[in-house]
């Protein structure tokens, strides 16, 4: 039996579901994946970023707030699946934002992009997707211009226990079937809550982040601890 990469995975299990993923990205995530997203923005936003890549842009709904938010910005929206990016074209274009936002189908350890050629990078929900995740952020570390950021928005587990408890229900047991019966996909919303138990801890992430040489890293807890806001200086 032929054995796949974890990124070869990711990106057919993404192509497959990308006809629904938006209608059961806000309904599974009850619409708070959004509010996450305008926290993101108004971060990027204070910080003054004008030239900015999205990494994992999937299909386009944090380049899209960041352009419609962020006056004068450019967005380099950047995915590995060339079906997630179909999406995200036909909505930028419905918007009028193409001249905004421009996509490209590349791996994150290999972006298409100069040195220090943007003024921060973000990456929504992406991260615990890569296969190779240092590699992958000691590469978008690359493309951002000295004394910029790195935002990274990303679920974790919630250190309460009963929300923690309450969470589990919900991903690993309605999440999944909801998942199933819309999108008619077997494991794609098996896959989402298996990659949050995988992915390292807030502070192992924090440590991670300091590794690939980024300083001065904050960390926002959202909602209890289900997902967390980083936010990474490159010296």
């Amino acid at each position: 039996m032929e054995k796949h990469s974890k990124g070869e995975m990711v990106r057919g299990m993404f192509n497959d579901i990308a006809p629904t993923y938006d209608k059961l990205n806000h309904i599974l995530s009850l619409d708070i994946d959004k509010l996450w997203r305008k926290r993101v923005v108004r971060i990027v936003r204070k910080l003054g970023a004008k030239h900015i890549m999205d990494m994992a842009t999937g299909t386009g709904d944090l380049a899209i707030a960041m352009a419609r938010n962020i006056e004068g910005s450019t967005i380099y929206g950047a995915d590995f699946s060339s079906e997630m990016l179909a999406v995200a074209k036909q909505k930028i274009e419905q918007l009028g934002l193409s001249e905004r936002i421009s996509l490209t189908e590349c791996n994150a350890e290999d972006i298409p992009l100069a040195d220090e050629a943007v003024d921060a990078a973000t990456v929504a929900f992406g991260v615990r997707n890569f296969e190779h995740q240092r590699e992958a952020l000691t590469e978008m570390k690359r493309t951002i211009k000295k004394g910029g950021h790195l935002i990274v928005l990303e679920f974790s587990n919630p250190k309460c226990a009963f929300v923690r408890w309450c969470y589990r229900l919900y991903s690993h047991y309605i999440l999944p079937a909801i998942g199933r019966l819309v999108s008619k996909h077997a494991t794609a919303y098996t896959y989402l809550p298996e990659s949050i138990d995988q992915f390292a801890s807030p502070e192992a992430f924090t440590t991670l982040l300091e590794e690939v040489g980024f300083d001065h890293i904050e960390r926002k807890s959202q909602s209890m601890g289900i997902a967390h806001i980083y936010i990474a200086h490159k010296a």
